[in-house]
């Protein structure tokens, strides 16, 4: 693979190692990986349990740094930058949605989507628009004033949805998010990762489903910290 970067890439991974001090032990979580996913792209990352599909999660999603190598993120160096910079970069430019929903129980649905805008400095009139389009984007207008614990499983999954949505992020970053809930759910929920791909979203996915997998147009499989396939798809499931 080149080392220059696709100018339609939304982020680009060149060499990446990523190395944990365990005690006396190394342990290599990632080991040269190089990937380019374009705009609009919707990628499945898979693997089984050590493969480092987790810790590549979390670089891209710039929890975490490399030890070497270098991450473009819409064009913006990141591999080196501080946790105040990082914080700054995943407001602005990642949506994250988790297995585990990470709402807030005592705010209301509007506040918890409300949240990465007041983190981000957006004045009071721009948050209040902002929010509830994108509450209304996921269908729950009407649940804006209830709490996480008065809504279903699926319904937690939609606004947190909504909260990765609310800063129109360049790419949405999901990890096993359909993990807590029944197949039929977990159905409705991939079918809205659907209709954002369908309009423009860049979606990742880190699974190790199957039937999840199917709904990207691309599976990236990873082994022993490096990429063992990356296969395109047809999407069969979305396009189901």
């Amino acid at each position: 693979m080149s080392n220059s970067y696709h100018r339609n890439a939304v982020l680009a991974l060149r060499d990446v190692v990523k190395t944990y001090e365990m005690g006396a032990e190394k342990v290599h979580a990632l080991s040269g990986v190089s990937l380019d996913i374009n705009r609009n792209e919707y990628v499945a990352i898979m693997g089984p349990s050590g493969s480092g599909k987790s810790t590549l999660m979390n670089i891209i999603g710039c929890l975490d740094i490399p030890t070497s190598g270098s991450y473009s993120l819409d064009g913006e160096m990141v591999a080196n930058k501080s946790e105040g910079e990082l914080a700054e970069i995943r407001n602005r430019m990642i949506g994250f949605v988790f297995q585990t929903f990470n709402l807030i129980p005592r705010a209301d649905i509007f506040h918890n989507v409300e949240l990465p805008l007041v983190y981000g400095g957006i004045p009071k009139a721009e948050r209040r628009q902002r929010t509830e389009e994108a509450i209304e984007q996921v269908g729950l207008a009407d649940r804006m004033k209830h709490k996480p614990n008065e809504l279903s499983g699926g319904q937690r999954q939609r606004v947190a949805i909504a909260r990765a949505l609310v800063f129109n992020p360049s790419i949405i970053l999901a990890d096993e998010p359909t993990g807590n809930l029944d197949t039929k759910t977990g159905e409705e929920i991939m079918g809205m990762f659907d209709d954002l791909h369908a309009a423009g979203q860049t979606i990742i996915l880190v699974t190790h489903e199957d039937n999840i997998a199917r709904h990207a147009n691309r599976a990236i499989h990873l082994r022993d910290g490096k990429i063992e396939r990356d296969v395109v798809t047809s999407g069969d499931a979305a396009a189901a």
